[in-house]
């Protein structure tokens, strides 16, 4: 068998490469599946018939992606190794009626996505990015990466308590961007705009899912740069890495006893419930249907779901050194100190110990560290697509991920090397 392959610092590069190219879910799958059609997969339909044979595939739906990729001679009860991640981060969004303003200025109206740290998006240079829906039912991808819009905030002499008392934001009043001036709002102005920057004409666009993102690129930080500063590593990181391990395990040419799969998923910051979330159906109707590919039975795909094992890779949460009392005492994730893994004995986290040997297995295999993570018991965890996932399929599903800072935020910041020994264990996973 093939050693894993190693990544190193220029995986870190790529992903900040990756970041930048990916404002939005849209851009993250069709990035992601540019990289996968390069080792060799190829995109297949969900409303055509799907063959059995041996190689690389997946499926695009909306902001998600399924890749998975059939060794040579794999039969139908063979299990599969899963790496889920989601593609969505905490931002602002475009609503229907996008056009609006008041005194004079001309702004967006937009709607709060998920749970961002609100204060992160004042002051900041914002660009908007999407996908636009056409009158003949195609769609089209528009990314307008430059400084285009921006959500001031109140000067201090108008709210002079802001530093005694906090912030207090009013999600509906004090969000709302402005992008220009004048004194009359007119409807279609937005999207007009759009389709002149997406090269379409006027009148095309009949629907659309816009939303913005700050246009400071990625960076490196520190004296000895081994921090990276940038935007949706949660979960951009785990997508990245994924696509990575993935597209290297199947030019590897090893004789793998498993199907490995990348499952990334849309919707995980609201919920996981639609058709391309973690809580619909997607991951298992793509499973299904290539165990019945390789011409199985339900009792094939009974067999392989039995055997089937995924990491469900998010980011999580360093030590805080200005706010260590809010972490467990006795478990401090640093930066740099490898991959986490996630435990809450509440199934907020599905990893159990089984599944922690599996981890620690891989780990151990590429010759890396990686550190445990437990919310302190006086506040509320968060969670992950990981227990939806083994709820939903009946999968044993473990919680990893890389450990952060300024989580939600709309720029994170994370240590420069653990992105590539999260890609070298996923590795290690998926070639086990």
């Amino acid at each position: 068998m093939s050693a894993p392959s190693r990544f190193d610092r220029g995986h870190t590069d790529d992903l900040m490469t990756f970041l930048s190219a990916s404002p939005t879910p849209y851009h993250a799958v069709a990035n992601a599946a540019e990289r996968l059609e390069k080792a060799g997969f190829r995109q297949v339909a969900e409303t055509d018939a799907w063959d059995g044979t041996s190689g690389g595939r997946y499926v695009l739906r909306g902001g998600a992606i399924i890749a998975w990729y059939v060794p040579e001679g794999a039969a139908a009860h063979t299990p599969f190794r899963i790496v889920g991640a989601h593609t969505d981060s905490p931002n602002l969004r475009v609503k229907p009626r996008p056009d609006t303003g008041a005194h004079g200025w001309r702004q967006v109206a937009v709607e709060i996505y998920g749970g961002p740290l609100m204060n992160s998006w004042l002051d900041r240079d914002l660009g908007l990015a999407g996908r636009l829906s056409l009158r003949d039912g195609s769609t089209r991808l528009v990314n307008v990466d430059r400084p285009l819009l921006r959500v001031p905030q109140l000067a201090i002499h108008m709210d002079r308590n802001v530093t005694a008392d906090g912030l207090k934001l009013d999600k509906q009043r004090h969000l709302q961007p402005v992008w220009g001036l004048g004194d009359t709002v007119r409807d279609g102005d937005l999207i007009a705009f759009l389709e002149d920057e997406a090269g379409l004409a006027r009148g095309e666009v009949t629907g659309w899912d816009l939303m913005t993102h700050s246009v400071e690129p990625p960076a490196y930080l520190g004296r000895d740069r081994e921090l990276v500063a940038g935007p949706r590593m949660d979960n951009l990181l785990s997508v990245h890495a994924g696509t990575a391990a993935l597209a290297s395990v199947a030019a590897s040419g090893a004789d793998l006893p498993h199907i490995p799969v990348l499952a990334a998923f849309d919707h995980e910051e609201t919920g996981s419930q639609s058709d391309t979330g973690a809580d619909g159906p997607l991951l298992g109707t793509v499973l299904e249907r290539s165990v019945f590919a390789r011409g199985g039975s339900y009792e094939d795909r009974a067999r392989a779901f039995a055997g089937t094992v995924c990491l469900s890779s998010d980011t999580g949460h360093a030590v805080h050194p200005n706010y260590a009392e809010r972490h467990d005492p006795t478990h401090h994730p640093r930066v740099n100190g490898g991959p986490i893994l996630k435990v809450n004995v509440n199934n907020r986290y599905a990893t159990d110990g089984s599944g922690r040997s599996v981890f620690a297995a891989a780990c151990e295999k590429a010759d890396i560290p990686f550190q445990t993570f437990v919310s302190n018991n006086s506040m509320p965890c968060g969670t992950t697509i990981g227990p939806i996932t083994a709820a939903r399929h009946g999968i044993s599903t473990v919680d990893i991920g890389v450990a952060i800072l300024s989580m939600h935020s709309a720029r994170e910041l994370c240590g420069a090397d653990d992105p590539h020994l999260l890609a070298n264990a996923l590795v290690a996973f998926l070639q086990p």
